[in-house]
């Protein structure tokens, strides 16, 4: 509802709790909200439908940044893997594509799954610090690193990154297996192994870095945020550990009924070449992309909490 003012009330758990502004809330220091003085939790639910807004136009602004590398880079280490191009080459190919031809790339149907795979992440992530700051509640600006956002982000982007994977595998495989290729499924272990590895970096992009941050030197405050090093350092180094799980989930679908002696002697052979790929690709996505997505949520969120201070 809404007062003589304009201004939306926070909404209480329940009706015999005293109504308060949402102004008056936000005027509020961190230890008056947690204090004894309030026996019912309340809800901060002012503004919501344009805090809503604010967390899709974030979470597109940093999609739409890193999908065109994060697409090139994935394509790369398919067909790498596959056998049907060479990293590099594939790189060089779908980059001079880019850059010639932008509106096929942005049109075509691997960039599209890059862009719904990250947008939906970086949205989940942005609706979870949302939801948190209305029902702690907290400003508008809040960010979370708890088990549900870990939980939240993991689940969606790792079903969306499996069906990604999967047409990928197929849209690159050799050529030489095609024909194959159409009535072969990827293996359910392929899955697990994906699964596995996103879970992995989720959480190394979205709960590592607030946790690593203050453990920083004060040494890079000199050249970047404590804050914004770990959200790019993180998710990077964690692909260390990452890679021979993609790796080996290619070529289970790649190569099946290949020896485990033969399938190990493949993946070390590729796991170099596709580490550094991957940190190329981790980076925009959860490094520069999380940066990018973080700091306009940031802004945006902090123009809300300016506009209600002046009601």
């Amino acid at each position: 509802m809404s007062d003589g003012a304009g201004c939306n009330r926070v909404t209480t758990a329940t009706e015999h709790s005293p109504s308060m502004t949402a102004k008056g809330f936000l005027n509020q220091s961190p230890a008056t909200v947690a204090g004894p003085s309030y026996s019912h939790r309340q809800w901060n639910t002012s503004q919501t439908p344009l805090r809503v807004a604010s967390d899709a136009a974030s979470a597109a602004c940093a999609a739409g940044l890193v999908a065109p590398f994060i697409t090139i880079l994935d394509r790369g280490i398919i067909e790498n893997a596959s056998g049907r191009s060479p990293l590099m080459t594939s790189i060089k190919t779908s980059f001079r594509a880019f850059l010639t031809r932008p509106h096929t790339f942005i049109a075509s149907r691997p960039f599209r799954l890059i862009t719904m795979v990250y947008f939906t992440t970086y949205l989940t992530a942005n609706s979870i610090d949302t939801v948190s700051s209305t029902i702690t509640p907290s400003p508008f600006t809040t960010t979370t690193a708890g088990t549900s956002k870990f939980l939240a982000t993991s689940t969606v982007n790792m079903s969306l990154c499996l069906y990604k994977d999967s047409q990928f595998a197929q849209m690159f495989r050799a050529p030489s297996n095609a024909a194959s290729a159409m009535a072969q499924s990827v293996p359910k272990v392929s899955y697990a192994l994906f699964a596995l590895r996103d879970s992995m970096t989720v959480f190394a992009s979205f709960n590592l870095p607030p946790l690593v941050a203050p453990m920083l030197s004060d040494e890079v405050e000199k050249v970047v945020s404590r804050a914004s090093a770990a959200q790019i350092v993180a998710p990077a180094a964690m692909q260390v550990f990452t890679t021979p799980l993609h790796l080996w989930g290619l070529d289970l679908y790649n190569r099946p009924g290949v020896s485990v002696a033969e399938r190990m002697r493949k993946v070390a052979k590729n796991w170099a070449g596709s580490t550094a790929a991957r940190m190329g690709r981790i980076v925009p996505a959860f490094g520069f992309g999380g940066v990018i997505n973080a700091k306009v949520r940031r802004n945006l969120m902090g123009r809300l909490e300016a506009a209600e201070e002046l009601k």
